[in-house]
């Protein structure tokens, strides 16, 4: 059994341009939808799931985020500065990689957020992380229980959990739904060089090291004001 995953990445400093033009004057994280910010959605389903540290990232409207987060408590937050230069994905988890503490650690995408199943997903990516199988664990979403979401998928799904990317011109029935385990050993040689996670999941593809849970309950996918009312109503109807 691995040890307990105590710490996230939440990856909150994009320039959110679809959702323009309310990002002008607020970073996407702080986005209202379901009388919370996006950020707080993640942040609350992370901490319900046993994280007790969330390392954010923060680059547009900083000061704003930083304000918005300095008001939490759980999980603890603490704030790695990408104000000089936006590092992508990989990059701003290498970036903040001497913040994170473990073995393996949750990375979390912070405009997009799910309505819990039966029990808290973070828990059960935490229970699946096997790092001597898997470079990584991504939490996928079906299309089918997906609201907001217009693409093809990502990822074709194996009956072992094993994922593969989706072909070109192919239709795939599962997306990545912004939550993923990965052990910190993957961004050690890093350096501080921008780079996408994606580098990272083909290599591991390659390596067939790359799984995938399925998400238990509806994935909110947020990315345009017209996204944020079917969210609304999405949540609206959960609660009923």
């Amino acid at each position: 059994m691995s040890a307990a995953i105590t710490d996230a990445m939440v990856l909150a400093a994009g320039l959110g341009t679809r959702m323009k033009p309310i990002t002008e004057t607020k970073p996407k994280p702080l986005v209202e939808v379901g009388g919370a910010t996006l950020v707080d959605h993640v942040l609350d389903r992370l901490a319900d799931g046993g994280v007790a540290r969330a390392v954010v990232n923060v680059h547009h409207h900083a000061d704003q985020m930083e304000r918005h987060l300095a008001a939490r408590t759980t999980p603890a937050i603490v704030i790695s500065d990408e104000r000089d230069r936006l590092m992508d994905s990989g990059g701003g988890v290498a970036r903040a990689l001497p913040l994170l503490t473990g073995d393996a650690v949750f990375i979390a995408n912070a405009d997009t957020f799910w309505i819990d199943g039966a029990r808290s997903n973070v828990a059960r990516m935490a229970e699946a992380w096997d790092p001597s199988r898997m470079d990584a664990l991504l939490m996928v979403a079906a299309l089918t229980a997906s609201v907001g979401f217009d693409g093809a998928g990502d990822f074709a799904f194996a009956a072992d959990g094993r994922l593969t990317r989706r072909a070109e011109n192919q239709v795939t029935p599962f997306a990545y739904a912004g939550l993923a385990v990965m052990p910190r050993a993957a961004f050690e040689a890093a350096g501080d060089a921008p780079f996408s996670l994606n580098r990272l999941w083909n290599d591991a593809i390659e390596r067939e090291r790359l799984f995938g849970l399925r998400l238990d309950g509806l994935w909110l996918h947020v990315g345009t004001p017209e996204a944020i009312v079917e969210a609304d109503r999405a949540i609206a109807l959960s609660a009923v």
